[in-house]
């Protein structure tokens, strides 16, 4: 008698990776597993993923500043000549094949999933990747984002690290606390969320989440004083809820499929769990929903009425409003360097920002925008992200935070001066190498040379940069 199905394995592989210790704030540790070949929808069927026994959530131990500089200089020792695309595309082939589980020792976790990559493929244990180790690996992993659309991103509106099945769930939408992908008709759902735990709390959220909706039927559960998992059927679909709490938030995904996709759906299972982290710590590229109404920031940069912001989120609008200022006419763009400029018309007292002139500065950054409503319960409040400008312009976030509503931002050094625009990258369908880091700088210099080709004459003074922060709002079809 088979014990376990592919439906059983599924939920249990969701509920499985916060019933295992973290070895490291970044990553969820997943079962290991055997390589999955890809297959194609009706090959899958004869897939028999072996499921892992559940048990509780395991308390996370917070990460030392030890072990953090430890981590950092193991990281470089990974392969010298490894850029910061190189190592998304290794990391995320790991997290499909399941190797990368979490830090051992106090080691880069992505050295741990090199070695244990390694030892399955019963190679040397060095912890770098040989030539034919490394394209061995990525071409298995290109095989599943041809197949499946597998790609790995943050969610800028909870700030989880999640992996998606592109191919599965093409179609993506806001909802009041997160994003929802799904199937064209709904058969496979995956939706993130994040509510603050002044909202509620742990215990109650899990026992809500056990009741609500009433179709319900809890088959397992877990609580511990950090996690959550529930599994069971919701009518006829499978389902599986799983949360962590951290620094005053409840983080978590919830993943729905009919039971007629267990099939098609049960080879991508372990790599969804082995990618998800509620507080990721390495920069990724974002995921980005098409919303009928998406909110960004912009900068006001003339006494006349101009705005920049980012290109992506002033494309293809029908309505562009610069809150509490009016309608916004897109009047230019430069699409190499990510640059929107919009203007509003009729007499109005602006105060334009300056740009720093000396924009060559390396450090500590504050990142000054205006979240989405959803954000603020509605409200249009300035918030300030600390983070850090490394090499190539690229901005470091100082802690995972959602980004939704922040594309555009200013970015402030420690004087208070403007040393340019925030813009947030996104992931291209089954490609895991960005063309620019997740996060960057759009330079002051930059910006001016963008606005002089178009007539406008960069202010040289200014007060206070804050005041010249606007929410834009572009309303789609």
């Amino acid at each position: 008698m088979r014990l376990f199905g592919p439906t059983a394995t599924f939920a249990l592989l969701l509920g499985v990776a916060v019933a295992v210790a973290q070895e490291s704030p970044e990553i969820q540790p997943a079962p290991a597993r055997p390589d999955v070949k890809a297959k194609s929808a009706h090959a899958a069927k004869t897939t028999k993923p072996v499921a892992p026994k559940i048990s509780a959530p395991a308390t996370v131990a917070p990460k030392t500043a030890a072990m953090t500089s430890e981590t950092i200089k193991l990281e470089s020792s990974v392969d010298p000549v490894l850029s910061a695309s190189d190592r998304l595309k290794i990391q995320s082939a790991l997290l499909w094949s399941g190797d990368y589980t979490g830090s051992v020792n106090g080691d880069d976790p992505l050295i741990s999933a090199i070695r244990n990559y390694q030892k399955r493929a019963r190679s040397r244990i060095t912890g770098v990747l040989s030539p034919v180790e490394r394209t061995n690996l990525l071409a298995a992993a290109q095989l599943h984002e041809d197949e499946f659309g597998w790609t790995v991103v943050v969610d800028p509106a909870t700030g989880v690290r999640i992996g998606l099945p592109m191919k599965l769930v093409p179609q993506a939408r806001d909802t009041p606390r997160g994003t929802r992908w799904s199937a064209k008709h709904g058969e496979v759902q995956v939706e993130t969320f994040r509510i603050k735990s002044a909202e509620i709390k742990l215990a109650a959220l899990f026992e809500q989440q056990k009741k609500e909706p009433s179709t319900r039927k809890i088959e397992q559960s877990a609580l511990r004083d950090d996690s959550f998992v529930i599994t069971g059927m919701q009518g006829l679909k499978k389902f599986s809820v799983r949360a962590y709490a951290r620094d005053g938030e409840i983080r978590g995904v919830t993943v729905l499929f009919d039971q007629m996709m267990e099939t098609i759906v049960a080879p991508v299972t372990a790599a969804m769990v082995s990618a998800f982290s509620p507080f990721p710590e390495r920069a990724l590229p974002f995921a980005a929903p098409t919303k009928s109404v998406e909110y960004g920031t912009g900068l006001v940069v003339s006494a006349r009425g101009h705005i920049v912001t980012d290109r992506k989120l002033a494309a293809g609008c029908q309505v562009i409003v610069a809150d509490g200022l009016g309608d916004a006419d897109r009047v230019a763009e430069d699409r190499d360097h990510g640059l929107a400029l919009l203007r509003v018309y009729g007499p109005r007292k602006l105060f334009p920002l300056a740009l720093a002139a000396d924009t060559a500065r390396k450090g500590d950054l504050t990142l000054v925008g205006i979240p989405d409503p959803k954000e603020q319960n509605g409200a249009k409040r300035l918030t300030e992200i600390k983070a850090r400008l490394a090499e190539n312009n690229a901005i470091e976030l100082r802690q995972p935070v959602p980004m939704a509503g922040f594309s555009g931002a200013a970015a402030l050094d420690a004087q208070g001066q403007v040393l340019g625009m925030m813009e947030m990258r996104n992931f291209v369908l089954a490609s895991t190498e960005p063309a620019a880091p997740p996060v960057r700088l759009i330079t002051a210099e930059t910006i001016r040379t963008f606005l002089s080709g178009h007539n406008v004459p960069p202010v040289s003074t200014g007060g206070d940069a804050k005041s010249a922060i606007v929410r834009i709002i572009c309303v789609r079809k």
